[in-house]
């Protein structure tokens, strides 16, 4: 275990670990220390946008510093910030802190995340592509976000376990797993990684607008708000729409799994054991996406909900690291930090809109919030198709040096 892509993956996998079961915990502590749902929100919302301001900064630092150390910094940022959260409510619980001082400390905890732990993800996808070629781009940024998945899958059932011997404990154990991700990408990284491509000549810097930029950072942010909005909603969901079937928090833990798992499948076997083109991956994904929509929305039965969730595991399974690929080979080695950073601040952007954009359609309406997303998606679906950027965009094996 001392390649320094497998220190990458397992510190992508930490982050995973601590990342989901902190979506999943926090909330319910902090509701019950005297928070409001509203107040709880703001934690990880403000997190959000700092995540999206700094993303871009440190992928450009990850170009002009090394990979290594500005991964190393956002491993270190992740584990503090874990600490941080659950330190005041452990506190606040034991009546050693006053409850006045819960939500600011409590933001300040998730901010630590937001503000140094993004720098992890431009770093590693920024690496990847240093070291891989371009035929197999694709595969291994698919790699890379299985390592953060699978994290997410087992971060609410290793911590269940760990939380029956201590509230805290969890979060503990997955801050270790960060803090020993970063010293093993410490010692094993080279100082400075040679991209696998040689740049012939100085290139000019990357923005946000730049025509190889933009059209992937649109259908990102368009994903971003629609798989937010059903991560939000998917409990409430259930709760509303199928309230007959017992044990509902089970059904609901269920259903994560599901798309979590259906998710990791995907991306094993259209980019690892049967390759297909990114721009075909890009179309293919975002219709699977459109329909899994309508059918979460049409579900009739828990049954039909759960086959809902495998199809948008399996659309969203082809659509991220094809995304995130094409942006990448679309770039000058030089850049490859700069772009994932880019990439990395839109991701946010659906956790900070779906209270103000998705939530208010959901009052309406249970099916509303899916037939919204599937709206999208489908002007997400006719963007790839006529940009010819993103529809002529192929890769994987098909295209080499």
């Amino acid at each position: 275990m001392y390649k320094p892509t497998t220190w990458l993956k397992f510190g992508l996998f930490a982050v995973g670990l601590g990342q989901s079961f902190a979506f999943v915990l926090v909330p319910p502590l902090a509701r019950d220390l005297g928070l409001s749902v509203i107040e709880t929100s703001t934690i990880f919302s403000i997190s959000a946008v700092a995540w999206a301001i700094t993303s871009a900064s440190w992928g450009r630092a990850s170009d002009k510093y090394g990979r290594r150390n500005i991964a190393v910094i956002g491993l270190l940022g992740y584990s503090v910030s874990i600490i941080a959260l659950i330190t005041p409510l452990f506190l606040v619980e034991q009546k050693i802190l006053d409850l006045v001082y819960l939500l600011p400390l409590l933001i300040l905890g998730r901010l630590i995340n937001g503000l140094i732990g993004s720098a992890t993800r431009p770093a590693a996808f920024a690496y990847m592509a240093d070291i891989s070629d371009r035929s197999k781009r694709t595969k291994k940024f698919a790699r890379l976000e299985s390592s953060f998945l699978i994290g997410t899958i087992m971060g609410p059932m290793l911590g269940g376990f760990l939380f029956l011997y201590s509230k805290s404990l969890p979060f503990y154990v997955f801050a270790f797993c960060g803090f020993v991700a970063a010293i093993g990408i410490l010692i094993s990284f080279p100082k400075h990684s040679l991209p696998i491509e040689k740049v012939k000549k100085i290139i000019s810097k990357i923005s946000y607008t730049d025509k190889s930029v933009w059209p992937f950072l649109l259908i990102a942010a368009l994903s971003s708000l629609c798989q937010a909005s059903l991560l939000q909603s998917i409990g409430f969901f259930v709760t509303d729409v199928f309230s007959g079937e017992k044990d509902l928090p089970l059904v609901i833990s269920l259903t994560f799994v599901v798309l979590s798992i259906s998710t990791v499948v995907s991306q094993y076997i259209f980019t690892d054991l049967i390759p297909i083109a990114n721009n075909k991956l890009l179309i293919y994904g975002t219709f699977l996406v459109t329909i899994s929509y309508l059918m979460a929305a049409l579900s009739s039965s828990i049954a039909l909900f759960y086959l809902a969730m495998m199809i948008n595991g399996f659309g969203g399974g082809m659509f991220r690291p094809a995304n995130a690929s094409s942006l990448s080979l679309a770039q000058a080695p030089d850049n490859q930090g700069t772009a994932a950073g880019y990439l990395g601040s839109v991701m946010p952007i659906g956790h900070v809109l779906t209270p103000i954009v998705a939530m208010p359609i959901y009052q309406f309406g249970p099916q509303y919030l899916y037939f919204f997303s599937a709206s999208l998606c489908f002007i997400s679906l006719l963007f790839i198709i006529g940009h010819p950027l993103l529809r002529d965009h192929e890769q994987t094996s098909v295209i080499t040096n």
